[in-house]
């Protein structure tokens, strides 16, 4: 039996959540899979696995072999990357996560400007809002945005944006500029999923965090639209400054309510950290992040 094979599959399987999947995935015969898994069972004399018509689900032997599997698979990747060189030039390829919005607008420039000074990284670029398990996910680097729990991940600091309440001149001349944060409950408001409650803002009155209910005039799912609405006349929208630079510039939107916001969402680099950096990574994190601090630095306003 090709031990690491069957660990990779094992791994595989996981993951994909089925052997018919991790098949499809690794480009392997599921007859294959599933005998790769079955004869690491064997040999380890105990079950990894509880196989059912609809799922599977690992034991706690499974469970703790996995972890052990993921450890020694990345040692040997690690040592592999060092005898074929990869320590003395950045190759190979990188795997990044980013908010949508903010992966958009700052990231993808720069990973763009990175692949032209560094012809032998490749790099996939996932850009979505939901936090990525960086180990569980093999993701080498993620930009996040917001406090960070307390963890073994190492966070480089690239600034911070704030979370802005603006609408349009237009609309705040109809219906009045809001003064205090209790002023938004006689307003319409437009919300979207992911920045914060859809029927619950919060701001910072006196060092304390006030919770008022808002009024969803318009429910949406992305920041574009919360923002193009605004601009359109709907109402009052909450969002992050990076956001709308060009429409607070330009004069189609306002910002409102300054002097109540909370306190600003820091942003930063972060990755595993955990024994010594791939080049391929520490050359990107040199590259980055400069460049990052810099356009959110001109990102402000």
């Amino acid at each position: 039996m090709d031990r690491l094979e069957a660990m990779s599959l094992f791994v595989a399987t996981v993951e994909a959540g089925s052997l018919s999947a991790a098949a499809r995935r690794s480009g392997v015969p599921l007859a294959t899979v599933s005998r790769k898994v079955s004869d690491l069972e064997r040999h380890l004399q105990t079950r990894l696995l509880n196989r059912s018509t609809r799922r599977l689900t690992l034991t706690d032997a499974g469970d703790a072999y996995l972890a052990a599997c993921r450890r020694i698979l990345d040692e040997v990747g690690e040592a592999e990357r060092v005898a074929g060189g990869e320590y003395s030039a950045p190759t190979g390829e990188l795997i990044i996560t980013a908010p949508i919005v903010f992966g958009r607008l700052h990231v993808l420039p720069v990973v763009t400007a990175f692949l032209a000074a560094y012809p032998q990284v490749d790099i996939r670029l996932t850009l979505g809002d939901a936090i990525s398990h960086l180990a569980e996910e093999h993701i080498d680097l993620a930009i996040r945005i917001g406090r960070l729990p307390d963890s073994r991940m190492v966070a480089t600091g690239l600034g911070s944006i704030r979370r802005v309440v603006c609408a349009s001149p237009a609309y705040l001349s109809e219906r009045g500029t809001p003064k205090t944060p209790r002023d938004l409950e006689t307003h319409s408001c437009i919300t979207f999923e992911g920045l914060s409650s859809l029927a619950t803002w919060t701001f910072s009155v006196e060092k304390t965090d006030l919770p008022i209910q808002v009024r969803s005039r318009l429910r949406v799912n992305t920041a574009e639209a919360a923002i193009d609405a605004a601009i359109a006349r709907i109402g009052i929208t909450r969002v992050l400054s990076y956001q709308i630079v060009a429409a607070v510039r330009s004069g189609a939107l306002r910002a409102v309510l300054q002097d109540f916001e909370p306190q600003p969402w820091p942003v930063n680099l972060v990755h595993a950290g955990q024994g010594r950096l791939p080049v391929k990574l520490r050359a990107f994190l040199d590259f980055a992040a400069p460049r990052l601090r810099e356009r959110l630095a001109q990102a402000a306003w």
